[in-house]
């Protein structure tokens, strides 16, 4: 018994965890518009999904690569910096997991250098390769502090985010000024208050419309 319970359950387990192909992400675009009420085959709409399902390869580039490994590439010569090390306005792109609808704003990342620092473009782009995928802002925000954390181990990391969210401004409650922060402090940034004062201060005075 325990045979045919294992088959059954081997079976229909394959066909999720391939990737759906191209041409089938493209059906399901013009499943949507014909749902939507469109017809896909006018001539507006013909090359559509095409371009959607591009479109979505450059926007969810981030399941096909690991923002830690951007990380890697350290200086461990500091010249004896210890002071906080904060790159602001960092463009932020990413799609609520609820809805599918982007959200758009900024990220402002900070750390406290131990030994290491990193170029301030693999900052940029940490916040990019884990910004492209589905999920909730709060994820994001932790996600990114704890590779910067884990790599470069400095005595404190600090990132902020401050994005719309479709989901919010275009539907639903449709309130277009709203704009949600999350942060997430570790070790001096979170603990020490004149270092979480600054970081606080360095970050707080960024505004975006």
């Amino acid at each position: 018994m325990a045979k045919t319970s294992r088959k059954k359950i081997a079976k229909p387990k394959k066909k999720p965890e391939g990737k759906p192909s191209r041409a089938e992400a493209e059906l399901a675009v013009r499943t949507l518009l014909r749902w939507a009420g469109e017809n896909p085959d006018r001539e507006g709409l013909v090359d559509t999904p095409a371009r959607v399902v591009r479109s979505y390869a450059e926007l969810f580039s981030g399941y096909d690569v690991d923002p830690r490994a951007y990380l890697q590439r350290v200086f461990e010569e500091v010249g004896g910096y210890d002071e906080l090390i904060v790159l602001r306005n960092i463009r932020v792109v990413s799609f609520c997991e609820h809805h599918m609808l982007p959200v758009t704003g900024y990220a402002h990342v900070g750390y406290l250098p131990s030994k290491r620092v990193v170029g301030i473009s693999k900052l940029a782009r940490v916040v990019h390769g884990f910004g492209r995928r589905f999920q909730i802002q709060e994820k994001l925000t932790a996600d990114i502090a704890k590779a910067i954390d884990e790599i470069l181990k400095p005595r404190g990391v600090g990132v902020v985010i401050q994005a719309e969210h479709s989901c919010m401004t275009l539907r639903g409650v449709n309130s277009p000024e709203a704009s949600l922060s999350t942060s997430h402090l570790i070790g001096a940034v979170r603990t020490d208050p004149k270092t979480r004062q600054e970081f606080l201060r360095l970050t707080a005075d960024t505004h975006h419309h």
